[in-house]
This record gives structure tokens, C-alpha cells and sequence, in this order.
């Protein structure tokens, strides 16, 4: 069945803090001190820390949940409200200390002041905390710890085994230079610098393989995931394997909050079912457009399909069983629909053509399944086919309508469509859906099955008859 980043579903728990922004100009110097006045005419309040990586999640049109720590006041109440309405699922657990709050007064795009209001949870009973997430953590398949390190992560091992014992995969954007607090974790995401001040130094990339693995082994982790900046993005993984992959971004205006939408992405990859290493590319490709926008910013679901386009070009053509599957992967990395179709296809008519751009229509990438020379002897009889199969798969990839074309051998293309596993299956309607080859394997799979009126009066058959006709 699709993949699709639509359908993953995430918590975030972590440290989540109101970022606050007072815009203005300034044009004098204040009578009281040699200080800047600015005439603030806006202000804007934003969502950082782990509610920047939850709005990530939503922007994408995912199941998106938060749990973090906040105080009484105002500022957890803006925070709650404009969560909400970005349709997270907000969980918050008041504390008597205040709401982590980074306020900033900027003139003319230039920062003048921080002001930051925080106390640090690190001094808060956990029990209470702990027990909410264990009510509401089986909606969700995945869980990214976002750690600031203001203390809502104070026990993160506690964490990372909760979710273990409830089948859920954890992904960690960590902070400090011990990382065995992370032990047990699916996956932590580290940017090269973070990683370096953990194993040191790396001079190649050869030095950054070996020190990942000897981590990965020390802390008993699923995996790591080094952003790379301009490099890239490196992932090892504890069977050993690894990849590198090259940066996206066309061009790099601010790379604030890139890593929270990384790990957010990675994280809605794996809740949808994508392995490791497409994943990665998804994120390495949401990276690439945030990182060419200012400020901490989302991707919609459009940008994110449109980078992942101009990245992976998706082969089209005649393939081979395994070139359709890579295919297919690509396709659905991308969050496309594949439908199939099989068939002779024995002298190309107008009624095969209106048939497959209606079965087309019904996704995004279609499929067409071609009994060889030797099935379609078998079927209909010495005099066919007419046109052997590679002429007959050469003018069937011509059509805009037709991305993948493929042959098959046997009687009925059943096991070839029980392979592949497209999202839609179509055959014509002069089949019931129980009689079509495949079907049942489609539906089990989460698939559909669906029937296409066929245009009348057109049939390679009565070609042929005519033919006949004309000639005797």
C-alpha cells in the first residue's frame, strides 16, 4: 500500500518555549541611557523548541501530538491556543515555575535584545508527566524527544523505555557531550559539531563511520543521523550499514530550526513505513527548502513533493521486474498513487488507449502488465499475437499516459501483481471484481480494485475480422 507522510503519527514531548518577537523602528537614542528606542507596531509570537517540531509534523498533514512542561500564565495559554489551532494535539502539564519565553525586540531586521524568561524544569516530579504520556502514547507509532535541555527530559532514559515497552520507535534530537543518557534510542540526530564534541574530532569520512559505529555499540542505538550542513547527511546504522547523501539546498538564508525539521520529517517517515535510508532522503529534501527560508520555518506538503522531484527523477519506460519496484519506491518516496493494469494489448486501438488514460487518471504513476508471445498463444490461439511483444511494449510506453510497462509469462498476471502490490488494480468491466487475477492480494495489502467501462465496439478481434474481410 502508499506510503504516504500523511498517515504517520507522531508525539513530540520536550522542551517547548514561546518565542516572542517585537518588531518596530528605531530613529532615537532614549534620554535615559545610551540605549536604542524602538516604536514596537508588531508583534508576533511563535512556537519553538519541540513545538516547532510538532508544527513541522502538522504542516505536513500528519497526526501531530505534544506533551511539555509549562507554566500558569500567558504565555503557556498562547501557546496552547496557537497549537491548537495548527491542529496539534496539545498536552500540557502546568508547573509553578514560568513558561520558557524567548522574547526578542528587532528594528529594521536587526536584533537589538533577548530577553529570556526560564527557570528550568529540571527540579519537577516526573510522575505525573510520565503517567499522561503512557495514556495517550499507543495513538502514536513514533516519538521524537526534543531536548533543549531545560529539563522537561530530565529522566530521558525513563522515556525511552516507556516507549519501547509500548512497540514505539524514539527519535532524539540530543544535547550535551554524553550521549549514553540516550541509550536504547531508535535513532538520535546530531549535526556534525554536536557529534564531534561527543567522539572528537573527524578528519574523513572514513574517521566519521568508524567513531558513529563505536557510539551506536556504546549506547546500544538504533542509529545516528549526522546532518552534515553543506556535506550532507550521514546515517550508520547498527547492522553496520551506511549512506551519505549531498545536501539539497540550492541556496542557504538560515539554517534556524533545519534540525527540528529533519528530525521531524525522519520521524513522519518512519511512522508512514519508509526504511531508514528513504527517510533520509525525505528529510535531507525538507531540509533543502527550509534552510532557503528565514527564520524557523515548515514546508508544505507541495514544496516537500517538488524537492523530492527534482532530486530522485523517477525512470519511465520498458523495465524489469526489479527496475518497476525501484520505480514504484521512488514514486511512492514522493507520495504518489501506482495504479496497474494488464493485458494483451494486440494491435493498439483507440478503445486500449481511452482505457488506459481512464485507468491513469485513477493515481498518479500507472503500470501496464503485457502477456509475452508465448502466454497470449495460449490464450488466444496460434494466429496470436499478431505483434510480438517487444513491438507491442515499445508502442504501449510511447503513450503519456503509460509510466512502466512490464511483461509477464504466465496465464495470468497474478503473481507478477501480487509482487509489485499496486495501490490501485483496474481491469475492464466485463469482469467482476472477485474474477480479477490479483485482487485479493491488492485488497489484503490496503489497496483498491476497480472496474473501467470499456469503449464499445472496439476490439483487436474485430480488427482482425475486418481485415479478413477486406482481403478475401
Amino acid at each position: 500500500m502508499q506510503n504516504n507522510l500523511s498517515n504517520a503519527r507522531v508525539l513530540v514531548v520536550g522542551d517547548i518555549m514561546l518565542d516572542r518577537y517585537y518588531y518596530g523602528t528605531t530613529s532615537r537614542i532614549s534620554p535615559e541611557a545610551p540605549v536604542p528606542v524602538v516604536h514596537v507596531k508588531n508583534i508576533q509570537d511563535r512556537a519553538g523548541g519541540a513545538g516547532n517540531v510538532a508544527l513541522n509534523i502538522a504542516a505536513l498533514s500528519a497526526k501531530a501530538g505534544i506533551y511539555s512542561l509549562v507554566g500558569k500564565d500567558e504565555a503557556a495559554q498562547t501557546l496552547q491556543s496557537f497549537l491548537v489551532e495548527k491542529s496539534i494535539d496539545t498536552h500540557f502539564l502546568q508547573t509553578g515555575l514560568p513558561t520558557i519565553t524567548k522574547l526578542r525586540v528587532l528594528s529594521q531586521k536587526q536584533q537589538l535584545l533577548r530577553l529570556d524568561f526560564e527557570e528550568g524544569f529540571q527540579s519537577v516530579n516526573k510522575a505525573k508527566m510520565f503517567k499522561d504520556i503512557a495514556k495517550i502514547i499507543s495513538a502514536y507509532n513514533v516519538m521524537v524527544l526534543s531536548d533543549y535541555g531545560k529539563g522537561t527530559l530530565s529522566d530521558i532514559q525513563g522515556l525511552i523505555q516507556l516507549a519501547k515497552s509500548q512497540g514505539v520507535q524514539t527519535l532524539i534530537d540530543p544535547k550535551g557531550n554524553d550521549f549514553t543518557c540516550y541509550r536504547g534510542a531508535t535513532l538520535i540526530t546530531p549535526n556534525k559539531s554536536e557529534f564531534e564534541a561527543v567522539v572528537g574530532a573527524c578528519f574523513s569520512e572514513k574517521d566519521i563511520i568508524t567513531k558513529a559505529k563505536s557510539l551506536i555499540d556504546q549506547c546500544d542505538l538504533g542509529g545516528l543521523l549526522i546532518t552534515r550542513s553543506q556535506e550532507g547527511m550521514t546515517l550508520v546504522l547498527k547492522d553496520g550499514s551506511y549512506k551519505t547523501i549531498p545536501t539539497v539546498a540550492r541556496e542557504v538564508f538560515d539554517v534556524t530550526g533545519a534540525g527540528d525539521t529533519v528530525i521531524a520529517v525522519m520521524a513522519m517517515g518512519l511512522s508512514s513505513g519508509y526504511d531508514f535510508i528513504s527517510a533520509m532522503r525525505l528529510a535531507n529534501a525538507a531540509a533543502g527548502v527550509v534552510v532557503g527560508k528565514v527564520g524557523t520555518a515548515t514546508l508544505s506538503p507541495k514544496e516537500l513533493h517538488d524537492a523530492l522531484h527534482a532530486q530522485v527523477p523517477v525512470n519511465k519506460g520498458i523495465l524489469t521486474q526489479d527496475e518497476v519496484l525501484q520505480a514504484m519506491k521512488e514514486a511512492r518516496l514522493q507520495g504518489e498513487k501506482i495504479v496497474m493494469t494488464n493485458g494483451c494489448f494486440d494491435i493498439l486501438h483507440a478503445g486500449h488507449v481511452s482505457y488506459l488514460q481512464k485507468a491513469r487518471a485513477l493515481g498518479d504513476r500507472l503500470i501496464v502488465a503485457v502477456n509475452t508471445d508465448e502466454s497470449v498463444k495460449r490464450l488466444k490461439g496460434q494466429n496470436r499475437p499478431i505483434v510480438d511483444v517487444n513491438s507491442r511494449m515499445q508502442v504501449l510506453s510511447a503513450l503519456a499516459c503509460v509510466d512502466w510497462v512490464i511483461p509477464f509469462d504466465e496465464d495470468t498476471p497474478k503473481e507478477i501483481i501480487s509482487k509489485l502490490l499496486p495501490d490501485v488494480l483496474v481491469k475492464g468491466a466485463d469482469y467482476e471484481i472477485d474474477e480479477i487475477a490479483g485482487a485479493k492480494e491488492v485488497l489484503a495489502n490496503g489497496g483498491q480494485v476497480k472496474t473501467i467501462t470499456l469503449k464499445p465496439g472496439h476490439s483487436t478481434s474485430s480488427i482482425v475480422e475486418r481485415i479478413k474481410q477486406q482481403g478475401e
